[in-house]
């Protein structure tokens, strides 16, 4: 079973040996964020003084302006993840990793395979019938934001179709072990709940395929919807208006940062391939985490208008502190700074950036001074930029009222947090960067410092009768 394993007794990272005190090698270089960066960068660039551009190269441009729509966003993304493909293969060379599971010395016949992809087909095509019939039942998929993802999913899925076709027939040849979760759940489609030979289907990789699914098919519409409204933003708006005082310049900032997690964030979702080694190995499978994750995300969200809501009669920093200028600035710098390290934390995932799946042990950039510096810097900003504590009605019971919710938000990715580690416990790679950052990294440390424990006080421990499904 399960269990919630107090500091010391029971814990086996307080019985371990001695930690080595170098940091295990993480499964993304820091390449290939600074690369997409550098793509997204040099595209805003692009985006925003298209019109200059073009006068200056002599080119007729028109009446046109800033390309600052839906379109162009969406090609912000491409710009954002075609640099990190080409580093992540010509440099780091991730396809030649083991845990693609793929030989690139196999050359089998097709006629070998063949059956093969046909049925995983079968599965792939039956698994997004089932994500399109959701987004056609969900009335909220056709509204807002949202109208947009559906309407690009709708012009990309005849070309996702006939480009899957081609993957898995040219896949399948060079995988070591194409019978996976897809082939498992084509299989029971087709023939059964026996396979071949009388056995009976690997249910437990079915329900990794589905859950592997369900987390693509939520967040990517979800991430697709916030991308146009994201960039816009930061193109269209005028520099005089960004500069107009110190409160401007610092939202700019922020809305920036916040173009870059979710540009790269986007990228994770959509490019969850083996050849790029950036497939889902396992999707969480405790229920509590999808609890914990689902809330914090529309339509499930419990915040923004929600019985969470920590706003309600209030205001954000740049009202609070109106007409001084000097505090502005000082205050902006430092949630221009929690702001960076949330978008640092996803950029070191590369493409790999996903909620509720392992596709391997970040341990790099933010992720070598804390384990959750997202969790950590996020709700930090939000204390900073919402002052909760301070109401322009309602008085102290409001104020009073918006700070215990706001603790009660804080608690949420308390919990996120350790639902994810309680998954990721299940690899030895994350033990052993789980059991360095206790004894090495910054904030561990200073908490350690601070509690006089060595170990937290809560561990949540993987149930063995899940277990990993690679």
């Amino acid at each position: 079973m399960s269990s919630l394993t107090p500091s010391g007794g029971g814990n086996p990272a307080s019985v371990l040996p001695a930690v080595s005190p170098v940091r295990p090698r993480s499964a993304v270089s820091a390449g290939v964020g600074i690369v997409g960066l550098l793509g997204l960068f040099s595209y805003l660039i692009l985006a925003r003084y298209a019109p200059e551009i073009a006068g200056f190269l002599g080119i007729d441009w028109g009446d046109r302006g800033r390309m600052d729509g839906p379109n162009s966003a969406i090609a912000s993304v491409l710009a954002c993840g075609l640099p990190m493909v080409l580093w992540s293969v010509f440099v780091d060379k991730v396809h030649r990793n083991p845990s693609t599971g793929i030989d690139w010395s196999l050359r089998r016949p097709w006629r070998e395979t063949v059956d093969i992809s046909l049925t995983k087909l079968a599965g792939l095509w039956a698994t997004w019938a089932l994500i399109a019939l959701t987004y056609a039942t969900m009335r909220y998929y056709w509204e807002g934001n949202y109208a947009f993802s559906m309407d690009l999913l709708e012009r990309v899925a005849p070309w996702l179709l006939g480009i899957s076709v081609v993957y898995m027939l040219w896949l399948d040849r060079r995988l070591v072990e194409p019978r996976d979760g897809c082939w498992q759940f084509g299989h029971w489609l087709i023939a059964g709940h026996k396979t071949g030979g009388g056995q009976p289907v690997d249910s437990r990789a079915i329900w990794h395929h589905l859950r592997a699914w369900t987390v693509k098919g939520f967040f990517t519409a979800f991430m697709l919807s916030i991308v146009p409204g994201n960039f816009s933003s930061l193109v269209a708006v005028p520099m005089s208006e960004v500069l107009a005082n110190p409160f401007t310049v610092g939202l700019w900032t922020i809305n920036l940062l916040y173009l870059v997690d979710v540009h790269i964030a986007t990228v994770g979702y959509i490019l969850t391939m083996k050849p790029l080694d950036s497939h889902i190995r396992t999707a969480n499978p405790y229920g509590m985490a999808w609890v914990a994750a689902l809330i914090c995300y529309p339509p499930f969200i419990l915040m923004n208008g929600g019985p969470l809501d920590y706003q309600v009669g209030g205001a954000d920093w740049g009202y609070w502190l109106q007409g001084h200028e000097t505090l502005t600035a000082i205050w902006g710098v430092v949630l221009v700074a929690l702001i960076s390290i949330y978008a640092w934390a996803t950029m070191a995932f590369g493409i790999r950036f996903s909620n509720l799946t392992h596709r391997g042990v970040i341990t790099h950039g933010p992720y070598s001074f804390t384990r959750h510096p997202a969790y950590i810097s996020k709700n930090l900003s939000w204390w900073v930029g919402s002052m909760p504590f301070l109401v322009t009605t309602g008085g102290w019971i409001e104020a009073a009222r918006n700070v215990i919710l706001l603790g009660l938000v804080s608690g949420v990715y308390y919990w996120r947090a350790k639902t994810e580690e309680k998954h990721l416990f299940a690899d030895p790679a994350y033990q052993a960067y789980w059991n360095w950052a206790q004894h090495h990294a910054l904030v561990p440390r200073l908490f350690a410092k601070l509690s006089g424990r060595t170990q937290p006080l809560i561990r949540l421990e993987p149930d063995p009768r899940v277990g990993p499904v690679a």
